[in-house]
Formats: C-alpha cells, structure tokens, sequence
C-alpha cells in the first residue's frame, strides 16, 4: 500500500508556522524547509503516519480560511494533546533544518549579513 503523500496536508501549515515564526526567513529556504519537513513526515511509519495527516487534515481545513493566521498563533501558543505535538513536530523538524543548513539564521529567520560574519 503506498501512503499518502503528506506536502498537501501538511505543507501549507507547515509553510505559515515557519513565516510566522521566522518572518525574515528568505521565501525559498522557508520552501526547502517545507519540503524537508513533509519528506520526513512521509518516512513516518506507517500508523504514525497515517496519525499525523488526520490531525494535519483537521490544520489544513482551517488553514485555507482567512483565519489561518490566527489559528497557527494560537496553536502554536497551546499545549493541547496531541494538536499541540503536531505544531511541536513540524517546528521541531522545520528548526532543526534551518539552524543545520543555514547556520548564520539570526532568531527572526534573517540571515547574518556577509560583512559581520
């Protein structure tokens, strides 16, 4: 059985999360780190897999309205069951990507200018 593909599900959450968080993060290492972190959802095993896409379909539904920033700030601020660890799993895999790649990335997602490094 080949799984479901999770970048539309879990990508454009996982898109918002990173430019809310890291709002001078450059649009296409925020697009790299998107990627890498659907991949990994993707090589979940499989019932953790399919756990994860049924509570990011629930994200995505919410994230195509208008409220969708609103709604990423205030999961990303909850410590609720289960929800609060998806937004945990994707900033945990998106930061973690971002800091090994990009390893000049100051807080806010900027990049260290060439001429202070």
């Amino acid at each position: 059985m080949r799984p479901v593909p999770s970048a539309p599900i879990v990508g454009p959450f996982a898109d918002r999360l990173l430019a809310l968080d890291l709002p001078h993060l450059d649009p296409a290492r925020r697009r790299d780190t998107v990627e890498f972190v659907t991949r990994r959802v993707d090589s979940l095993p499989s019932v953790m897999h399919l756990g994860v896409l049924v509570i990011a379909t629930v994200f995505r539904l919410v994230v195509a309205t208008p409220l969708a920033d609103r709604f990423v700030r205030l999961m990303s601020h909850l410590a609720l069951p289960l929800l609060g660890e998806y937004v945990r799993l994707v900033r945990s895999l998106g930061y973690a990507y971002i800091w090994e790649s990009w390893p000049d990335t100051q807080a806010n997602g900027a990049s260290t200018p060439e001429h202070i490094r």
